[in-house]
């Protein structure tokens, strides 16, 4: 019989949420920090952003599109409300626990996302509280390599796989519309609950090891002027309403969900 907290039954639970989550970072280095969280269950979004503590990354600001300029983050030339990186930590984790421990889902999150997560929480003492908003974690890349394997292709790379398996192209590095995307390739790809089971992992278990990389010098402090207590985001800067496939859409840079406690 299975244990009700074991991988399978999770996987197989009838109404288990999916969380699909996705980060934009300062860089690929193991110091890299975060500027922008989002994360999509159905039709619930968070969208959050915070200025680095770090330079970015030339590579990085080119592909992704953000700069930080006199203490404010810009994407693409536009700034974005900001929040202290504990702010969105704690809203990320209220987003989950609104939804009974559901598995977080991204793509190549094993190696990379997860880890930078895993850091930044154990920096607030929130990674308990994490852990126990979710059953486990999922990461679509070694997914998609057993699905497709056979297929001949040549890049397993969200925005190509989007490409070919959903048809559709879209902005990528952008976490919102990666998990959006990602959220659609899913349910294309339509795993089985054992195939889910074998690509599952959770944050306590070790990340594959990675080549180390230069640490970069941290600079300034986490709370820039641009930043503002994200209480009052849920309160007078944000307005949650009815999505058009029933869930909450935000008006402005963030949309926000809020749990219990905030």
């Amino acid at each position: 019989m299975e244990k009700e907290n074991s991988p399978l039954a999770v996987a197989t639970s009838p109404g288990r949420s999916l969380v699909f989550f996705d980060l934009e970072t300062t860089g690929l280095g193991q110091s890299c920090e975060i500027v922008q969280l989002a994360a999509v269950s159905g039709g619930h979004s968070l969208n959050l952003y915070s200025v680095p503590r770090c330079r970015m990354q030339r590579g990085a600001a080119k592909v992704t599109g953000f700069r930080v300029r006199r203490h404010r983050l810009y994407h693409h030339r536009c700034p974005v409300r900001t929040n202290s990186l504990e702010e969105v930590l704690v809203s990320f984790i209220a987003f989950l626990r609104m939804l009974d421990r559901p598995m977080v889902v991204g793509h190549n999150i094993r190696r990379f996302d997860c880890p930078v997560l895993a850091r930044a929480l154990d920096e607030f003492d929130l990674k308990a509280e994490f852990q126990l908003a979710v059953s486990g974690c999922l990461d679509t890349l070694p997914l998609a390599r057993e699905l497709l394997k056979g297929h001949g292709l040549q890049s397993f790379r969200q925005e190509n796989l989007v490409r070919i398996v959903v048809g559709i192209s879209y902005e990528a590095h952008d976490a919102l519309e990666d998990v959006r995307a990602l959220q659609r390739l899913y349910d294309a790809l339509g795993p089985t609950p054992e195939q889910v089971v074998r690509h599952s992992f959770t944050m306590a278990e070790p990340a594959p090891k990675q080549p180390p990389a230069a640490k970069v010098k941290a600079k300034g402090s986490c709370k820039a002027p641009g930043q503002h207590p994200l209480w009052k985001s849920f309160r007078q800067a944000v307005k949650v309403t009815e999505g058009p496939e029933g869930g909450t859409t935000g008006q402005g840079n963030a949309t926000l969900i809020t749990g219990n406690g905030c």
